[in-house]
């Protein structure tokens, strides 16, 4: 988003402390501004006995009575972190803390009354209150001194046997394992009943989907995505912290090792700017990125540097509040930066992008913890171009110092269950590739998918095909690869496509093997870059074309092998589009096209490139003009970048690997 960026905090008399954060700027007074915010913004949407808050927009799909269980409890979790860090206590002259401590007990008193207008629904098998429970119950942990303590025992009670819902209950089979662990866990600290069988097996099935190097996919299938951020790592923080002495030593030890090694790759994922890598499901929950940076100062099982931390964390927070976060309303809006509903899902109702809270998690580290008062030091994006192979997921991280991207190629998640149930795409999960400076064009529902970030064949009545179910072949060093099977099939069987990315740089070369039928255009498109301010600037050529912000953000497209026509002129053309894109209103990706593919088994080399560093977006064209895909004489296809660098793609990824006889017909 190109829109002017506004003060650290608008409501705020705060000022940079660019001694202590010389990269943001912020220090933990920022951060319960910031906080203070949030909650005050939800007050004027509470109902009168502040058991749910009904905030504007999109319904979700379990109900407005749910939706505002939902306002209560996500915002519950931020105003727990809030008066925890403040050790209960106002500060002279202010009754912050002491307004939330009663706003939240009132509210909790009328939710739990089965017999108040404004209770709560109950807790039931795979119904959302199984979610929102789990906020309540940190929340209630982490303020059990000055809330739960001073609460009537009828009151007690009735919270305790909301929660017990819970207990015997059958929760969805991923993340919402751990809702039930943490809610049962709350209860048998405040000696309610509970099944410690259901906690044990919610754990125990953490492990089923630990993949290693700190990864988890959320559920069975390849379901990579912030929810590894946001929950995997995350509730089993919050459990070992309710559990106290109840916590098994030796598992506590091991979800420790795993943060800390996926904190090591985790640090990747946000921009220059603080951005973070716009790819998966919940984005709208924003900033809520940062919250394992500070789970592993919790804990003490993070590798980053103290400073490190407080400079992540603080980025992503401030690139939001920069672009208008929250909206001129004072509440999250279900979006990125402005309201746009294709970035959420279904489950999504007014007030969950309170998730956001969860990046608020640092205020229950001391005042005086050096995640506080450390100097910021940089993240490695501000230091030199990184890039870092993720072999679990399948994906690369490449980064630039020079303009502070980050870029995500992805060749693993899919977030499908195992075969054989079906496959289908989503623009968040199905695209070669996401970053900290583009989002994925998302049409409205019904209407044909975006070409960004994917090749498609598409027949003469305009029907292309989608990437659905992603097969990973491999990631390491600088290379990943995958093969897909094409949705919709033809008459003849799903076409076959392998491809094999290799990023330098800003640059990628994509080198696709293609085994279909004859007769449909090949189409790849590049990055698709968005801003609000006018339609990005395109200009085409012979097998190439570029897409440009108004900022300079420039993404490019290049045929290197493969694209020639018959009359040697490849087609290029910029696809134009208007509301299609949580980064900006206007949005624009590069596209080349074969007008026929012969059929058989096919080589299409393609070079990509997404850059806002001025010595190279001017010239991308021309510097294109240096690269190369050439194959040699062993099968396998030598690439070089415009800078000389030189790699090699070999020849068992440019043949179909024998699990794909299966899929033809």
């Amino acid at each position: 988003m190109t829109a002017p960026r506004r003060p650290i905090d608008s409501a705020s008399p705060l000022r940079p402390d660019l001694r202590l954060s010389p990269f943001t700027g912020y220090t933990r007074a920022h951060w319960e501004a910031h906080a203070d915010k949030l909650l005050d913004g939800l007050l004027p949407h509470a109902t009168p006995g502040l058991a749910q808050y009904r905030l504007p927009g999109r319904t979700g799909i379990a109900g407005a009575w749910s939706d505002g269980l939902e306002g209560y409890a996500r915002s519950f979790l931020l105003a727990s972190f809030r008066i925890a860090g403040a050790q209960g206590r106002d500060v002279p002259g202010r009754t912050v803390i002491s307004n939330l401590v009663n706003r939240y007990a009132a509210g909790l008193a009328a939710g739990t009354d089965p017999r108040h207008p404004e209770h709560w629904p109950r807790i039931t098998d795979r119904s959302q209150p199984m979610v929102e429970a789990a906020s309540v119950a940190i929340a209630l942990h982490e303020t059990r001194t000055w809330l739960w303590d001073h609460l009537a025992d009828p009151v007690k009670q009735r919270v305790a046997a909301w929660l017990g819902g819970f207990v015997g209950a059958r929760p969805n089979d991923s993340n919402w394992r751990l809702f039930q662990v943490i809610t049962e866990e709350f209860l048998a600290s405040i000696g309610a009943p509970y099944r410690q069988c259901e906690i044990d097996a919610g754990l125990a099935r953490l492990d089923d989907w630990y993949g290693g190097y700190g990864w988890y996919t959320d559920g069975a299938g390849r379901k990579f995505d912030y929810y590894n951020a946001l929950a995997l790592h995350l509730y089993p923080v919050f459990w070992e912290r309710i559990a106290g002495d109840r916590a098994d030593t030796a598992l506590v030890a091991s979800h420790r090792a795993r943060l800390r090694a996926f904190l090591e790759s985790h640090q990747h994922f946000f921009g220059s700017d603080g951005a973070p890598v716009h790819q998966g499901r919940s984005l709208t929950y924003r900033y809520a990125t940062a919250a394992p940076l500070w789970a592993g100062a919790l804990v003490d099982a993070s590798p980053l540097p103290p400073g490190r931390t407080r400079r992540l964390a603080s980025g992503a927070l401030k690139h939001f509040i920069d672009r208008g976060v929250p909206g001129d309303e004072g509440v999250l809006s279900l979006g990125w930066y402005r309201p746009f509903l294709p970035v959420t899902q279904a489950y999504s109702g007014p007030a969950s992008p309170y998730w956001a809270g969860k990046a608020f998690l640092g205020l229950l580290l001391p005042a005086e913890h050096p995640a506080w008062t450390a100097p910021e030091e940089p993240s490695p994006i501000d230091v030199a171009d990184q890039c870092l192979a993720l072999p679990v997921p399948g994906w690369l991280i490449h980064s630039t110092a020079s303009d502070g991207i980050v870029r995500l190629v992805n060749h693993g998640s899919d977030r499908l269950p195992p075969s054989p149930a079906p496959s289908h795409h989503s623009p968040h999960y199905s695209r070669f590739a996401y970053s900290s400076a583009t989002a994925p064009e998302t049409p409205p529902e019904g209407e044909p998918d975006g070409p960004d970030n994917h090749i498609a064949l598409v027949e003469p009545t305009g029907s292309a095909t989608v990437r659905g179910r992603i097969h990973p072949l491999h990631a390491v060093g600088h290379q990943a690869a995958s093969w897909h099977a094409t949705s919709p099939e033809g008459p003849e069987g799903p076409a076959v496509i392998v491809t094999t990315s290799v990023v330098h740089g800003p640059w990628e070369m994509r080198v696709h093997r293609i085994q279909g039928p004859p007769g449909a255009t090949v189409r790849e498109g590049g990055w698709a870059v968005a801003g609000d301010e006018a339609p990005p600037v395109e200009e085409t050529g012979p097998g190439w074309a570029l897409a440009r912000r108004a900022d300079g953000l420039t993404t490019a497209l290049i045929g290197m092998l493969g694209w020639d026509e018959d009359d040697g002129v490849p087609a290029s053309a910029v696809d134009q589009a208007r509301n299609r894109s949580a980064v900006g209103m206007f949005s624009a990706t590069p596209l080349l096209r074969l007008s026929r593919y012969p059929g058989g088994s096919g080589l299409l080399a393609t070079l990509v490139v997404l850059t806002a560093d001025p010595e190279l977006r001017d010239a991308v064209v021309e510097l294109s003009r240096l690269a190369h895909a050439h194959p040699t004489s062993d099968g396998s296809i030598e690439v070089a970048f415009p800078d000389g660098a030189t790699a090699r793609i070999g020849s068992d990824l440019l043949t179909a690997p024998p699990a794909i006889s299966g899929v033809m017909h």
